[in-house]
């Protein structure tokens, strides 16, 4: 089957969506656009106006490369105050017919009716296990028979003011909200494995001015916390010590320094303007000095909240976001956290960069929920579908990809 799928995510320093198709078990990112965000602060909506304008801007640029309108979308949801619980339900089955995806989504929908609080939003329900009469620990129920289907569902919730906001965004931005889900849901499934899927792990995203700690187990979010530092203090602190403004400082720390500083050069120079107009040169291995410092905090700190959080063996630790792109990060990483820790690394043709690991994984994550209940999401209408394929078969010289984009969608 043939999927296409579209997502956002409103970050504090830019705005990311993502266009894509599902053929088999593969994801082909057919567009992406990383847009200047205003209006959010840790995720957060704190301008309304600016959000909305931001928003729209970055609709425009991926509407304009893919030459049509995108109007639904799945849309990434921080962890911000959120709440999970273990719920149990269970209905009725015949005894004769095989279980589907339609019985699934029932009994999911019946361990969840009337269980969230009047202030909270439903964000996640993920099914733990399932039971068919006495046989229980079953992972999918699909194609069994019994008279009796029950589940163990862990939900997770918001608080509806931080989800009504951003759903307010987009709706006034022109995009309808076909579905939602955590960016730390998204970032596991982004680099999820059979492996990971039967242990416990921590994922850590480093955003612009926080960072997020999420424990997983057995491919579930079990434990969040997000503490107030990001990349944004990097550049802070070369501002600082540099004297330069806060574009020269990120341009820095992208594309000169090294993250672990035992691995810059001393003699490797770069010319600088300060604010003051004045020029000066400055040798790589001082300025990575000051980058690894902050980088160390975020870590550590990132190391501390992981035993905080979960008394649990950590089989891995996964470190995710823009920063995590820096030179030499992987040796700061297992120098800090040890050898189960590694950077992410997104080998996606079109968003290689770590920065797209929420928008991706959040789709990944929304098309296998509706897989597991045998349903399906109408995004593209037939004509834009065409329309992808024409736009492809003219930027493209790569006939797979090509012949990968075509197909059509199945209502709910």
């Amino acid at each position: 089957m043939n999927e296409y799928y579209t997502s956002i995510e409103l970050g504090t320093n830019s705005i990311k969506i993502l266009v894509c198709n599902r053929i088999g078990n593969n994801f082909n990112v057919i567009a992406s656009v990383d847009s200047p965000s205003e209006g959010i602060k840790r995720g957060n909506v704190i301008d309304t106006r600016q959000a909305i304008n931001a928003t729209k801007k970055a609709i425009k640029k991926i509407n304009d490369k893919l030459n049509i309108k995108i109007t639904k979308i799945v849309a990434c949801i921080p962890t911000t105050n959120c709440k999970m619980d273990i719920l149990l339900g269970s209905i009725d089955l015949d005894g004769e017919s095989k279980i589907t995806g339609e019985e699934i989504s029932n009994v999911i929908n019946n361990a969840v009716k009337g269980r969230i609080d009047d202030n909270d939003e439903l964000i996640t329900a993920i099914p733990i296990a399932f039971r068919v009469d006495d046989r229980d620990n079953i992972r999918n129920p699909k194609g069994m028979i019994g008279e009796e289907l029950g589940v163990k569902v862990l939900i997770s919730t918001s608080p509806k003011e931080i989800v009504y906001k951003i759903l307010e965004v987009l709706k006034l931005s022109g995009l309808d909200v076909i579905d939602i889900g955590y960016t730390s849901t998204g970032d596991y499934y982004e680099i999820k494995n059979d492996i990971y899927d039967k242990e416990a792990g921590a994922i850590i995203n480093i955003g612009e001015d926080s960072t997020c700690i999420s424990i997983f187990n057995k491919g579930i979010m079990i434990k969040n916390k997000i503490v107030n530092v990001g990349s944004k203090y990097i550049d802070n602190d070369l501002v600082y010590i540099y004297k330069v403004d806060g574009k020269v400082a990120r341009e820095l720390k992208e594309n000169f320094v090294v993250a672990g500083s035992e691995y810059a050069d001393s003699n490797e120079m770069c010319e600088i303007v300060t604010i003051a107009g004045e020029k000066k040169e400055i040798n790589q291995l001082d300025i990575s000095k000051v980058v690894e410092s902050r980088c160390s905090q975020i870590l550590n700190l990132a190391k501390k909240e992981i035993k905080n959080l979960t008394k649990r063996e950590i089989s891995y630790i996964i470190i995710t976001g823009g920063v995590s792109e820096l030179a030499g990060f992987q040796y700061l990483v297992e120098d800090i956290l040890g050898i189960k820790a590694r950077v992410c690394n997104i080998s996606t043709i079109g968003i290689r960069h770590n920065k797209y690991s929420s928008a991706l994984g959040i789709i990944k994550y929304i098309d296998s929920k509706l897989t597991l209940r045998d349903k399906s999401i109408k995004i593209l209408k037939e004509e834009d579908i065409n329309t992808l394929i024409s736009v492809t078969d003219n930027n493209s010289n790569n006939g797979n990809i090509i012949n990968k984009v075509f197909g059509r969608f199945f209502e709910n």
